[in-house]
């Protein structure tokens, strides 16, 4: 109600108290975001709905009305006008929906927005527009593209479940690594519960429960979270130089495999992709998807397990983009596209012993001789049969090995029985991530995506423009790539490690030459052997014609949290520049 001599307020927000506060017309308006909220709706939502109003709740409001008295007192005696209570759109992460419908072509979607919309509105529009225009997204909006959302989670208890959460984590500290806390436990490796008792931590990507670290004996499986070094931090540097120096073992059933097979299949993904997947069986080719701009859609391996038949893995968060993006161009040729995620898990045993490890367990030739890198081949494990993988992405001698998920907690524990007289570490993503960045591999969705040209990336040698096979058009996006080469870079991505030992990294962190700002940190961790926090991050070429390599010369530093903190920069990578580690 009316408030004598109240005049005009700024808007007050407090986050911490999950509030916002607006002076309006002599009265003031009150409203929250609370930390629990009610789901609605869950029965169906009746189509002449329209932002009306619900029942009151009062006893639901009262502790954010509560604190409101305390942070502005003139509420403990201004009459309530109106209590409007009304429900919000939120999505499972916070993130609006935008985009083309996964195999729906032709329905667009831009929905979730509620409580940001009026921000996102103009560039939402924008984007829309010119996506439906060109059919493709002007600019990278991976952050928000409805392909990230995955089948399940349309089940109507896992969003009531959810949304409890989602509308809170507005208002609440978006902490490094934080993890949701509801309807978790959706999608679950086979050796879940052997990683459980093992400590592993989990975090939930795409709902997959993935192990991000392993605790100690006796300490707390739990984050406790923190803007510097975290509880975790030193199970991570153990964890990372178990795999430089021993050997670390990796439960990666979470990666996304697709199968591309038919008479087409070759010639297909040869016009999908960048480097060349005419291949003989059992070569593991990686490469780039890319757009006409020359931009990355994907990022995987290819493998060929027949004359007609490719495995193609890629992360388990853009399996839906990647599968939209197959499909979309598949049309009516001889081939056929399949999700097979659930029919393998995948054991990553990585470092400088994987070697001995694998054959104390299996009796196949694992030799450079026998077993090259960058090729893939049944072997025997314990009783079972898998194929391996020779490849790596944390930059170690290593396989991916892929086995069924009926044969897979026979697989582990033989792996881990094996192990006790390797020294065998089991590992979490947290160390795969900074074994990876260590060695300047790309992440994709932070170091790159459909708008960083596949040159500008530094991942040229993955590019070959000039395959025959012209049946499908051609390369999607070799004239981009032509272009670039004879044009020149604009920007190049570089790595980064910084001359204080003690600062963290993660991304979005400004990257200074010679005392100005050229560019920001892309993805960024703690490098434990090279002893410094890595990051990755795109930076301006000179506009004076000088070649990429003469930037070497200048003096770079990182913008950390106000603190500018000297760095070293290189184009090669930090770690085991020459890949001789992997081919050990």
């Amino acid at each position: 109600e009316p408030i004598e001599g109240l005049g005009h307020l700024p808007v007050l927000r407090v986050p911490d108290e999950c509030a916002y506060y607006k002076s309006d017309a002599g009265k003031m308006m009150l409203g929250a975001f609370e930390p629990r909220a009610k789901p609605w709706g869950m029965a169906g939502i009746p189509e002449d709905f329209c932002f009306d109003s619900l029942p009151e709740d009062f006893e639901h409001f009262e502790p954010i009305l509560d604190m409101a008295t305390r942070r502005m007192p003139l509420f403990e005696t201004a009459g309530i006008h109106t209590f409007f209570n009304g429900p919000e759109s939120f999505t499972p992460d916070d993130r609006y929906y935008l985009g083309e419908a996964p195999g729906l072509a032709g329905y667009w979607v831009a929905a979730g927005y509620n409580s940001i919309g009026i921000v996102s509105s103009g560039g939402a529009g924008m984007a829309l527009a010119q996506w439906l225009e060109d059919g493709e997204p002007p600019f990278d909006l991976w952050e928000v593209d409805i392909r990230r959302a995955q089948p399940f989670q349309r089940n109507r208890r896992y969003l009531e479940e959810r949304v409890t959460e989602t509308l809170g984590l507005l208002y609440a500290d978006h902490w490094p690594y934080r993890q949701v806390e509801t309807a978790r436990g959706v999608r679950r490796s086979p050796v879940h519960e052997h990683l459980k008792t093992a400590g592993a931590v989990f975090g939930e990507v795409a709902g997959w429960e993935r192990a991000n670290w392993f605790a100690q004996p006796g300490q707390d499986q739990a984050y406790r979270y923190d803007w510097h070094r975290q509880n975790w931090f030193e199970n991570q540097r153990a964890e990372h130089m178990a795999v430089r120096e021993g050997v670390g073992l990796f439960d990666m059933t979470s990666f996304g495999k697709i199968r591309v097979e038919g008479r087409d299949a070759c010639a297909f993904l040869n016009h999908l992709c960048a480097n060349q997947i005419d291949v003989a069986p059992g070569r593991i080719v990686y490469t780039q998807m890319l757009n006409r701009r020359g931009g990355i859609e994907s990022d995987l391996t290819v493998t060929r397990l027949s004359e007609t038949a490719f495995l193609l893995v890629v992360p388990g968060a853009t399996l839906q983009r990647d599968l939209s993006w197959l499909k979309r161009h598949a049309g009516d040729r001889f081939v056929t596209v399949t999700d097979v995620t659930a029919g393998e898990a995948v054991f990553c045993v990585m470092g400088p012993k994987s070697r001995s490890l694998l054959e104390a367990v299996s009796p196949d030739d694992l030799s450079n001789g026998g077993f090259a890198f960058g090729t893939a081949r049944e072997i025997e494990i314990g009783l079972g049969v898998a194929r391996a993988h020779r490849i790596s992405y944390v930059g170690e001698l290593g396989w991916e090995i892929y086995v069924s998920t009926d044969q897979a907690a026979h697989v582990f524990e033989t792996l881990a029985e094996a192990g006790a007289d390797h020294g065998l570490k089991l590992c979490g993503l947290h160390a795969l991530d900074s074994c990876r960045i260590e060695k300047a591999f790309r992440h994709f969705g932070h170091d790159i995506s459909n708008e960083d040209h596949v040159l500008e990336a530094g991942l040229g040698f993955a590019v070959k423009e000039g395959k025959p096979d012209t049946r499908f058009g051609g390369m999607i996006g070799a004239d981009a790539v032509k272009a670039k080469r004879n044009d020149g870079l604009n920007q190049r991505l570089m790595q980064f490690r910084l001359n204080d030992a003690q600062p963290l990294l993660y991304h979005n962190e400004a990257i200074l030459r010679d005392g100005e700002i050229v560019g920001y940190l892309t993805s960024g961790n703690y490098g434990h052997h090279l002893g410094g926090a890595i990051g990755l991050g795109y930076v301006k070429c000179r506009e004076d014609g000088e070649s990429a390599e003469s930037q070497l010369g200048s003096e770079y530093s990182i913008d950390v949290a106000g603190t500018i903190v000297p760095a070293e920069v290189s184009f090669r990578p930090m770690y085991d520049p020459k890949s001789a580690q992997v081919r050990l």
